[in-house]
């Protein structure tokens, strides 16, 4: 995400009115979707996956976005029939998603770039449908990566604007300070543990200690996205992945942290063979 809201800090009530706008009807949709449910979840997750896949191929080469976006979208929907467990799916998933994430990095040959950037959106459109099919918590679930991106992403800025201090890595997000980053932590775990907490049952298949532990990681690795995206940004010269939600960029630029929080937990379900 961002080292900034969209419009930077000195954006006017009208760009501010843009952001707070743009940012309900997305959220509206995706939580009603998610408390729905089944296809239109699914739908919901392979357009994203779909809008990503265009950003990033529209970024890195201006050759195929569309086709590439049209194709992940189609893909993730396709993978929502295929004959295996959710676990399985989400996992491979995750693993995958790692790897493109390796090859967008570490190489230069634009195939290579391209196929990364395809495989590292395609996790949008299977992982959160995969989790969200758990018969008892797949809504606690969802409900938990939320909370856990959503607030490591709002405190780190506040924490960060609030406290300054060094800087986190000022090569690659010059505004992002290691305030910021505790804050964000401390805010992703607690707000994990609070979803686990309140979701009657949870407790039962998965203990206190074990869901603090996996929060605390989970908004770690949730920043890591968040500055593996800005060193991709900052090697192909963008601002932002693209304009195509008003006053926030694109979706590249608001999902990063949380793809890696879905790589995190369809990873870990698969290690720890919990089938569902």
């Amino acid at each position: 995400m961002s080292d900034h809201p969209p419009g930077g800090p000195t954006a006017g009530p009208s760009e501010l009115k843009l952001r707070v706008l743009s940012a309900l009807v997305l959220a509206a949709a995706v939580l009603v979707t998610t408390l729905v449910g089944g296809w239109p979840f699914r739908l919901v997750w392979a357009l994203a996956a779909g809008l990503v896949a265009y950003e990033w191929l529209a970024m890195v080469s201006r050759r195929n976005a569309v086709p590439a976006g049209i194709g992940v979208a189609l893909a993730g929907l396709a993978l929502g029939l295929a004959p295996v467990s959710a676990t399985a799916l989400a996992g491979v998933s995750a693993f995958a998603a790692f790897i493109g994430a390796v090859l967008m990095a570490r190489l230069k040959q634009r195939c290579w770039l391209e196929i990364g950037g395809i495989v590292y959106a395609l996790a949008f459109a299977v992982i959160p449908p995969s989790l969200r099919a758990w018969p008892e918590l797949g809504l606690a679930l969802i409900i938990w990566t939320f909370a856990v991106a959503w607030l490591t992403d709002i405190a780190a800025y506040f924490a960060g604007r609030a406290l300054g201090g060094p800087k986190l890595m000022p090569s690659i997000s010059p505004k992002k300070t290691w305030s910021g980053a505790l804050g964000g932590a401390a805010a992703g775990t607690l707000g994990g543990y609070a979803v686990w907490a309140l979701t009657p049952g949870a407790a039962n298949i998965v203990g206190p200690l074990v869901v603090v532990a996996a929060s605390f990681f989970a908004s770690v690795v949730s920043q890591a996205g968040d500055l593996f995206e800005s060193a991709m940004k900052r090697r192909f010269g963008a601002k932002d992945s693209s304009q195509l939600i008003p006053g926030h960029g694109g979706f590249f630029d608001r999902l990063d942290g949380y793809w890696a929080v879905l790589v995190f937990v369809g990873a870990a379900l698969f290690l720890a063979r919990l089938e569902f």
